[in-house]
């Protein structure tokens, strides 16, 4: 965080809060798993009810201060855990029974508000990008791979129409001196992408996402948080999502349509005989993404791109995820490029 920055002074804006409020219900009470965690938004409004108890997970540093703080004010109904959310099956124990599980798929105020992490491509700082639990970061991505996987990285995971030209000049900038800062990356998108002023969305927005998403092996941890939440819910448990962008919610569209409509082929890719009749998972799911509505965009720009979806758990048990999986490849092995 910058050196005159507290977290005290980075404000959060749990998005969408009081629709997940009024889909969860935790008047009702009982377990509930913020697999995102954050600064705690969501796990604080849902600690305002004495009935019950919320496992956070993170696998930001930094999300292990704000939870500290909440563990000393419910030490017995709130317990945190710094891991990836794809290991939540491994966090949670089965007699736990959870009765909500929620991701909110966002980037933190704090992890933005923070120059040194480098997600921002507003302000300058080092090529980072890491949540946590990280192989590589920005900078070894920029400067170590080459032309062809750097072209399916921004062009694939950021849907960068310019990504191969992208990817060239930067091999063209790295042959003189690495490329360390934000800014640096910044400058030469702006030199490929020289129309940019005609539009309202920053050059460097797509390219930023595809390398924050690469670094973080975002869409792998997504399908496999999906697989394994699924798999912790009991009958009427609820699952709910918010993502921010088109792959996300691709991914997470495609995964309640697939495991809520077994007599439907939701993928020309899966043989119609792959398909069982006890496939579905969930009785009921958002036919139509649910969005922020104009009073919370005007309060908090950044949850203008918000999508929030659910289902609403039955009692078939769940094999595997490998149909998903497959719908889903081309993104899994892009993420698979070693650095």
């Amino acid at each position: 965080m910058n050196a005159t920055m507290s977290l005290e002074s980075v404000k959060h804006y749990p998005v969408m809060l009081d629709t997940v409020l009024s889909i969860i219900s935790p008047q009702h009470g009982g377990m509930f798993i913020d697999c995102t965690f954050g600064g705690g938004g969501y796990s604080k409004e849902i600690l305002k009810f004495s009935n019950t108890k919320v496992i956070g997970i993170d696998r930001d540093d930094l999300s292990e201060q704000y939870a500290k703080k909440i563990e000393k004010q419910f030490p017995d109904r709130f317990k945190f855990f710094q891991n990836k959310f794809s290991n939540v099956k491994e966090i949670i124990k089965l007699n736990d029974n959870p009765r909500v599980i929620i991701f909110d798929l966002g980037l933190s105020s704090f992890q933005i508000a923070d120059s040194r992490r480098g997600f921002s491509f507003k302000s300058k700082g080092p090529l980072n990008m890491e949540m946590g639990r990280n192989s590589c970061s920005v900078y070894d991505v920029v400067n170590k791979l080459d032309g062809k996987d750097l072209t399916k990285i921004i062009k694939v995971l950021g849907e960068e129409k310019d990504g191969r030209k992208i990817a060239n000049q930067i091999i063209k900038t790295r042959s003189k001196k690495p490329i360390q800062y934000t800014n640096e990356l910044v400058s030469i998108i702006k030199n490929v992408k020289k129309d940019y002023k005609k539009f309202k969305r920053h050059p460097a927005t797509k390219t930023f996402q595809a390398l924050r998403i690469f670094v973080n092996k975002e869409l792998t941890e997504l399908i496999n948080g999906l697989c394994e939440a699924t798999s912790l819910l009991k009958e009427d448990g609820i699952l709910v999502v918010v993502n921010f962008h088109s792959l996300e919610d691709r991914i997470v569209k495609g995964f309640f349509k697939f495991y809520s409509n077994s007599n439907q082929n939701p993928s020309r890719y899966i043989p119609k005989n792959n398909i069982s009749k006890n496939s579905d998972l969930f009785k009921r799911t958002t036919k139509k993404p649910l969005k922020p509505d104009e009073k919370e965009i005007s309060n908090n720009i950044r949850s203008r791109s918000a999508k929030l979806r659910f289902g609403v758990r039955n009692n078939n048990l769940i094999s595997t995820c490998k149909e998903i999986k497959r719908k889903f490849e081309n993104y899994l092995k892009i993420e698979e490029i070693r650095v």
